[in-house]
Parts: C-alpha cells; structure tokens; sequence
C-alpha cells in the first residue's frame, strides 16, 4: 500500500506518499480500507516533530478515517467486511490502510457519505468528551469556543446549539464569524479587534461563560478565567498560544472555577472506546434529525497531504481538509 511518510522532521514538504508494508489486524482490531483522512493540527505538530505518535501506534500520519472494513482480527464481533465505517485513530490515518482497534469503529451516520464521515471522529469525540463528558455543559448554559471557524469550533457550535446552549465564537474575519453564525453561532468576536472578556462578558449580563472550549493555552490563560462565571469550566484542548501560562488561583477560587486539560490521542484503548461508544448513542441521532453535519472546506488527493498541511497552517479554511485515496 502507499502512505504518507515524514523521514525527518520539517515543512510540509517533508511528507512524502511512499509505498510501505500493508498493516495486519491483531486481536481485537480491524483493518479499515481508508476512503479519506483529514488534517489536524496534531498531524502538523507530528509532522514538525513536536508531538510522536504514541508507543505501539502507526508512525504515520492521520488521527481520523473513514472507509470499509477489509479485514478482522481475532475476537472481533459487530462488524463485517465491507462495513461503512468512520474511525478515531492513534495515527496511520494517511495511507491507503489502517489497522483499527474496533471500540474506535462507528457506523456513517445518517446522511453523510463515506468521504466526509472523515471528518468526524477525532473533532466530534473531542467536543463531546471536553465539553460534554468533563465540562457537562447544560442547556441554557454559554459556551465560548475559540477558534469558532476550526473543525473543532463548527462541530462544538451545532453540539451545544443541539443541547440548547448558547453559543459565542472567536475568529479572525468577518467570513470566519458569518459561517459560525450560519451554524447558530449566537455571539461573533473578532479576536484581531474586539476583547473577548469584555464581550462575552457584555452578552450574558456581566455574568461570563459557563464553559470555555480553549485551543490557544497560555496566551490565553489568564482572560480565559476572567472571562469564567461562577462555577465556570475552562477546557483546554490545545496550546497554540504557548505551553506555560500563569493563573489567578484567586480569581479561580473566587469563581468555584474549574480548569480541565485533556489529550484524546494517548489515552488508554478502554477510554477512547467509552468515548466512543458515547458519541454513538448520544451524537449520532443528532445527524438524523438535520441538528448536526460535517463542515468540509475543500478535499484533496492524499498524496498531496502537503498542500493540505499549508492550507491548514495557513488557518484560510473553515471545517476541515479532507485527503482522499481516491
């Protein structure tokens, strides 16, 4: 099979779509015939050298597919050859196949073809499991996500408008906030010109937001808190903005604030696949009902992977970047 390889770590140049061995099933796992993969910032990070894929996972590429089972392991049950699937990886989502334990394994949705479905694990598992699962946002709740345009940010904004939350959104341009806007985006800040304390602060009443969903880290530390309401949950997923920030314990201890970090891709298999099984029973009929779709900016050829690590580095998307095998 072809894949995506990174011989040494760099630019976007430095991934190169090589043939490689084709991976075997082991017990419990089931080896997914890739349709599409998408970008992520991980996959960049990976790439730059900065963030090594887990021990025992695929050295290549790619946190996310979707496509058909082409093989079981031993012990696998629920599924069959030739299943549609989507599925939330450790790596190895940039090749033409990959191995996949099966409690990471979903079912398409209803209404998103097999492509798309790429779209959706890795953004859709970590909004559900930071926002729902730690944070437990409620409805009538604020969310603030920042990033509102990311695939992150698109997926969080249909999740808690589903819930009945409301929302308010961090992007840099006008057409970034009018498409968080199309989705139900309530609240619209221009980060480059606006203070997001001050205006988040100013759309509920001086009170803040219930739950904040954080990409930046440190840069954003220390308003994030101030942007909390009491008892607020600050869920930190990223640090664009900085490792090492500095926090008010007394402004957190004055608000019975919380601050949660979390990573999706080292955790244990048993924890992913709670996860997953979670956003199967409670995200998954959402598609059904038209609350929630997939938010894709462009697709391109796999092998082409470096361009779309441009395009994301770049931050001139909205949604994801899709890498199709075919």
């Amino acid at each position: 099979m072809h894949a995506i390889t990174i011989s040494e770590p760099g630019g976007p140049e430095a991934l190169v779509w090589a043939e490689v061995p084709d991976p075997q099933p082991g017990e419990g796992e089931v080896l997914v015939e890739v349709a599409a993969s998408a970008v992520n910032r991980a996959d960049i990070m990976q790439r730059q050298g900065f963030y090594d894929p887990p021990p025992g996972a695929s050295a290549y590429p790619g946190l996310e597919c979707s496509g058909r089972v082409a093989a079981l392991g031993p012990g696998v049950s629920g599924w069959a050859v030739g299943d549609e699937v989507c599925a939330l990886l450790a790596g190895g989502g940039y090749a033409e196949k990959v191995v996949v334990p099966a409690g990471q394994l979903l079912p398409l949705p209803q209404g998103v073809d097999l492509k798309r479905a790429a779209a959706l694990p890795e953004v859709v598992c970590t909004v559900w499991s930071n926002v729902f699962m730690v944070a437990h946002l409620r409805p009538g709740e604020t969310l603030l996500v920042h990033g509102g345009s990311s695939g992150i940010g698109t997926m969080a904004i249909q999740l808690a408008k589903a819930v009945g939350a409301k929302v308010a959104v961090t992007a840099g341009t006008k057409e970034k906030l009018e498409r968080c806007a199309e989705l139900g985006a309530d609240v619209l800040i221009n980060y480059r010109e606006q203070d997001f304390v001050a205006e988040i602060k100013d759309a509920t009443g001086g009170a803040g937001a219930d739950v904040i969903l954080d990409n930046m880290g440190a840069k954003y530390l220390d308003r994030n808190v101030q942007a909390l309401a009491v008892n607020g949950r600050l869920a930190i997923i990223g640090m664009q903005g900085g490792r090492k920030g500095e926090l008010n314990i007394g402004t957190l201890l004055a608000k019975r604030a919380a601050v949660s970090a979390t990573s999706l891709r080292a955790r244990p298999l048993e924890e992913k696949a709670a996860i997953v099984a979670a956003v199967r029973e409670h995200v998954w009929p959402l598609f059904a009902g038209g609350h929630v779709r997939p938010v894709v900016d462009r697709e391109m050829p796999m092998s082409e992977a470096a361009e779309g690590h441009r395009v994301v580095e770049e931050s001139g998307h909205i949604g994801k970047v899709l890498l199709v095998t075919t």
